[in-house]
């Protein structure tokens, strides 16, 4: 019985987690790190590191999707990347002297606000737009927005992924798929440094777990992608904010409870 909710919760946690890295780039630790801690009692520290881990192939195999598609700004997400990867380390060692009742809250209130946003007011930038975007503004807007989603990706295990998101479509006007492609190319690195860091600090992770949450997590993710890739822009818009909505509120209610 121990073990068949041990799947459940970890399918149904990847099944969120997929879904929201596919569509929106969101990170993995916003749906596996709470549901961890509310139904298998996991330590919401060891909890942020198996979630940062399922965001590797997640957000690797999201990437490969829109990359094929031509939905990837490799060239100019490098940047953002190079200080995101730095303070993602910083923000994760901070983490580890706080009280794990702490985290969380970026993460919800940012996807919250990024489900409204789509559905309110969509994101219809096209990409000759974007190649308009003067590219030495660009770089150093990247950087220091790098600095701030980095520490609060390792720091939280969560956000990353809608900061990143909401930065990228707003302030350096990318359009919605190529912003979702950029976001999670990005934190296949960022999570992968988030999940080493959190293993070398806290130890062994609980291995089935994580196995399951890492494979659930990368079905979701591939068919999210693959749906997204082929979808209208506004379509795209109303259902990656639909599925914000409800994760943010979803994980409201977690916290809520816990």
């Amino acid at each position: 019985m121990e073990l068949f909710i041990t799947v459940l919760v970890c399918f149904l946690a990847g099944m969120g987690a997929g879904l929201g890295t596919g569509f929106a780039g969101m990170s993995a630790a916003a749906v596996i790190t709470p549901m961890l801690v509310t139904f298998l009692g996991m330590d919401p520290y060891s909890a942020v590191g198996i979630a940062l881990a399922s965001d590797v192939l997640a957000s690797g195999i999201s990437a490969y999707e829109y990359g094929k598609n031509k939905n990837l700004d490799i060239k100019n997400g490098i940047v953002m990347m190079a200080s995101v990867l730095v303070f993602t380390a910083v923000g994760s060692f901070v983490s580890s002297f706080v009280p794990g009742g702490t985290m969380g809250t970026t993460s919800v209130v940012a996807t919250l606000f990024l489900g409204v946003r789509f559905i309110v007011k969509p994101v219809m930038t096209t990409k000759e737009s974007m190649a308009s975007v003067n590219a030495k503004k660009r770089i150093v807007q990247s950087v220091l927005s790098g600095i701030f989603i980095g520490f609060i990706c390792g720091f939280i295990g969560a956000g990353g992924g809608m900061m990143m998101l909401l930065i990228l479509t707003s302030i350096l006007g990318y359009e919605l798929k190529t912003a979702v492609g950029t976001s999670v190319f990005i934190m296949t690195f960022t999570a992968l440094t988030g999940s080493v860091s959190h293993f070398i600090i806290d130890g062994t992770p609980d291995w089935t777990v994580l196995v399951l949450c890492v494979a659930f997590t990368l079905i979701w993710a591939r068919i999210a992608a693959r749906f997204a890739n082929k979808a209208e822009p506004k379509l795209l818009n109303r259902i990656t904010g639909v599925i914000l909505i409800v994760l943010g509120v979803t994980v409201l209610g977690f916290n809520m409870f816990t």
